[in-house]
């Protein structure tokens, strides 16, 4: 089965040969490999490209561990490109295996992947795209040590529109149920049978993410904690959670004592591998954030799922994580709304309370406030769901998105109602 994702192919396409060095991020298995050698490879040959002049490399491949070694590395591509008559394109897949290594002329200094991309870049001759599956190596190398010279294009799993392309029209009639139980890795989404879904979605949890985790991290004994840690993340989605709250779960629960100082350090190695997600809160009318508590979403609702035996597919909480998804996946800034409003009991004592908004979005000027809704049975369920949205004072569009297939509507106070496939298959659907 060949998915298109001309989202990401068209970002390369506008890249191609901008002489910086193109880098590929998102999480193991997410489709960068596919992108990048299968996609693109293609559209360069069907543009002109001579075959001989793309030099692929896939360092996570046991044959090529070799190049693991930065001045290893750096022979073979320039070997490579050696032709100066020629513009070579150079695909380098999971950078994050390169180590880093003492140089040989100078005792306190180490040679690294980023040394080399910086030298391959100044080749007039070479186009240079690698792609990598830790975020906070890339993220400081990218920003810091490229100086300005790498250009980052983020790859998720399957958004829900890519995968409803993929199917059939008989198929189409059961898409949001399929892809809320086993989401969007590629891989799974070609399986046709659930057993096998949930086998390779089980598998790559632990295989690969469990054991990426631990080696990239050098975490020697405590892969049982990590599971465990993911266990609660898991079944927390799309609530409100701290690092404090977690560790006394992990002491009244697994009878095991973890500090919160160890929790966020692992949840910060979950976010490394492009695994999950956090959500801060946002003060909406104070205009600031709030610290804690805050909320962890997945960035493939499967992989979630496999974590948790596929025994908790909420719903409501696999609908929230689709939508925060979707809004990253469209390049959006996404928070959790607070806000905060006084009244007066039926005594009429004076209180403070909080409202919560799912998700407070901004991109440039424009700005959204979400809510996610399984579904309005009645006036009272409507009342209680729109309540945070209308405490909202500024001009902003306020939507709420339902699971049900609605036709899109306003309501007097210019909130939209929308349906959930409708604002995933339609980009445009937050603008109606």
């Amino acid at each position: 089965m060949k998915i298109e994702r001309p989202r990401y192919l068209n970002k390369l396409i506008e890249r191609r040969q901008n002489g910086l060095i193109k880098v590929i991020s998102g999480n193991r298995c997410a489709g960068k490999s596919y992108l990048l050698f299968n996609l693109y490879h293609d559209y360069l040959i069907e543009d002109g490209v001579d075959e001989s002049c793309i030099v692929q490399l896939a360092l996570d491949e046991f044959s090529n561990t070799k190049y693991r070694n930065p001045f290893e590395l750096d022979k073979f591509i320039r070997q490579a490109v050696s032709d100066s008559k020629k513009t070579f394109y150079v695909f380098i897949d999971e950078i994050q295996f390169v180590k880093s290594v003492k140089n040989p002329y100078l005792d306190d200094e180490k040679i690294g992947f980023v040394d080399v991309l910086l030298g391959l870049m100044k080749l007039k001759n070479v186009d240079l795209y690698v792609t990598g599956s830790n975020s906070r190596m890339l993220s400081s190398d990218i920003k810091t040590q490229f100086r300005d010279r790498g250009d980052e294009i983020r790859v998720y799993p399957l958004s829900f529109a890519e995968f409803y392309s993929s199917l059939s029209e008989n198929e189409r009639q059961n898409a949001w149920h399929e892809y809320s139980v086993y989401g969007g890795m590629p891989l799974a989404v070609t399986k046709k049978k659930a057993e096998g879904k949930s086998k390779y979605l089980n598998d790559l949890f632990e295989k690969t993410y469990i054991s990426d985790v631990l080696e990239h991290n050098n975490i020697q004994n405590d892969k049982a904690v990590l599971e465990d840690l993911m266990n609660i993340i898991s079944s927390s989605v799309g609530s409100l959670t701290n690092p404090t709250t977690i560790a006394n779960t992990f002491r009244s629960v697994k009878k095991t004592a973890i500090n919160p100082e160890t929790i966020i350090a692992y949840l910060g190695f979950f976010e490394d591998a492009f695994l999950i997600s956090k959500a801060k809160r946002y003060d909406v009318k104070g205009k600031k954030y709030i610290e804690t508590p805050l909320k962890y979403y997945f960035v493939d609702v499967g992989l979630r799922n496999a974590m948790l035996n596929f025994q908790q597919t909420e719903e409501s909480h696999i609908m929230e994580n689709v939508i925060y998804n979707e809004l990253q996946i469209r390049g959006f800034n996404v928070d959790v709304g607070v806000v905060a409003y006084n009244g007066k009991n039926a005594e009429g004592k004076s209180y403070r309370a909080q409202l919560e908004i799912d998700f407070v979005v901004n991109s440039d000027s424009r700005r959204y406030y979400i809510q996610s809704v399984l579904s309005i049975p009645d006036d009272e369920k409507l009342k209680q769901e729109t309540h945070s949205l209308r405490r909202v004072s500024d001009s902003f569009k306020k939507i709420m998105i339902v699971r049900d297939a609605i036709i899109p509507r306003h309501d007097e106070d210019g909130i939209l109602y929308l349906g959930l496939e409708r604002f995933l298959l339609d980009e445009t659907a937050l603008d109606l």
